[in-house]
C-alpha cells in the first residue's frame, strides 16, 4: 500500500477532465441543480419560517438566519459529497469512462484531480443558490461581508469531495455509500450546528464535533452572514485544506491499488 500512497504528480492537464464533466453536466444541467436544491431549501424554509416562529433568537440572531447559514455550508457539503460518489462511480466503475480517459496521455492523478475541482465547481452553484436565497429574503448583516462565503464555499467542496472520493475508491456498488452517509454524514449534519447550536450538546460531543469539518465550516459561514468576522479564521481554513488534501492523497493511492488489481 505504501508504494500506491506516493506523492501526486499534477499538471494542467486534470482540465480536460473538468471540461468533460462540464459538458455532460450541461444537457441536464436544470434537473441537476434542481435536484441538488430541493432539500436544503425546504429545510431552510420550512424549518426557518415554521419552527423559527416558536423560537427566539439563536445565538443571537434569528432562527431563521441562524439556519440559513448553516444551510450554505450542509447544502455545499452534500453537492460535492454525492458528485463524488455517485457520478464519479459511474464514470469510473460503470461507464467505464476513466478507463478511457487514462488510454490518452493522461495520468490517474490529474483525472482524479479532474473529478476533484468538478466535484467543488458543481457544490459551488447549490452554495451560491442559497446564498441567493440569503440575499433575496434579506438575511444577512453586512451584503459585502457575506461575498466571502463564495470562496468559502469552493473550500467546503473541496474538503468534502476529497473526503468522498476516499469512499468512491473502495465502494464495490452504489449500495455501499449509504454506509458513508448513515455513519459520516448525518451524524455530522446533527452534531456541527446546522439545526442547533452546538453548545446545546452535551461537553464530550462538543469535543468531537470540534474535529468536524462541517463544525469548521459553518464556523466560518455563520458570522459572515451576520456581518461578522469569524474567530481562529487561519484554523478553520487549515482544517479544511487538510481534510480535503489528504481525502485526496489516501483516495488516490486506494483508486490505484484498484484499478491496477
Amino acid at each position: 500500500m505504501i508504494n500506491y500512497l506516493r506523492h501526486a504528480r499534477l499538471s494542467w492537464r486534470f482540465i480536460p477532465v473538468w471540461q468533460r464533466n462540464y459538458l455532460v453536466w450541461k444537457k441536464l444541467a436544470m434537473p441537476s441543480i434542481l435536484g441538488n436544491l430541493a432539500d436544503p431549501m425546504l429545510y431552510m424554509l420550512g424549518l426557518g419560517y415554521g419552527l423559527g416562529s416558536l423560537l427566539p433568537d439563536v445565538g443571537g440572531m434569528p432562527y431563521l438566519n441562524f439556519l440559513a447559514a448553516g444551510t450554505v455550508a450542509y447544502s455545499t457539503m452534500n453537492a460535492a459529497t454525492f458528485e463524488v460518489l455517485y457520478s464519479s462511480f459511474s464514470r469510473m466503475h460503470v461507464q467505464r469512462t476513466w478507463d478511457a480517459i487514462l488510454n490518452a496521455p493522461m495520468t490517474l492523478d490529474d483525472l482524479m484531480l479532474g473529478e476533484l475541482t468538478w466535484a467543488a465547481s458543481k457544490s459551488l452553484l447549490s452554495g451560491l443558490a442559497i446564498l441567493a436565497v440569503i440575499w433575496g429574503l434579506g438575511l444577512y448583516g453586512n451584503f459585502w461581508m457575506t461575498l466571502w462565503i463564495i470562496p468559502l464555499v469552493a473550500l467546503i467542496g473541496f474538503c468534502f469531495g476529497g473526503m468522498g472520493l476516499v469512499m468512491n475508491a473502495v465502494s464495490p456498488s452504489y449500495d455501499f455509500f449509504l454506509y458513508y452517509f448513515t455513519l459520516v454524514i448525518t451524524p455530522m449534519v446533527l452534531l456541527c450546528g446546522v439545526f442547533f447550536p452546538v453548545s446545546q450538546l452535551p461537553p464530550v460531543v462538543q469535543d468531537v464535533s470540534a474535529w468536524l469539518p462541517l463544525t469548521h465550516a459553518i464556523d466560518l459561514a455563520r458570522p459572515l452572514v451576520v456581518g461578522k468576522v469569524p474567530d481562529n479564521i487561519t484554523l478553520h481554513i487549515v482544517a479544511l485544506v487538510i481534510y480535503g488534501s489528504v481525502g485526496y492523497i489516501i483516495s488516490l493511492g486506494l483508486t490505484r491499488r484498484r484499478l491496477l488489481k
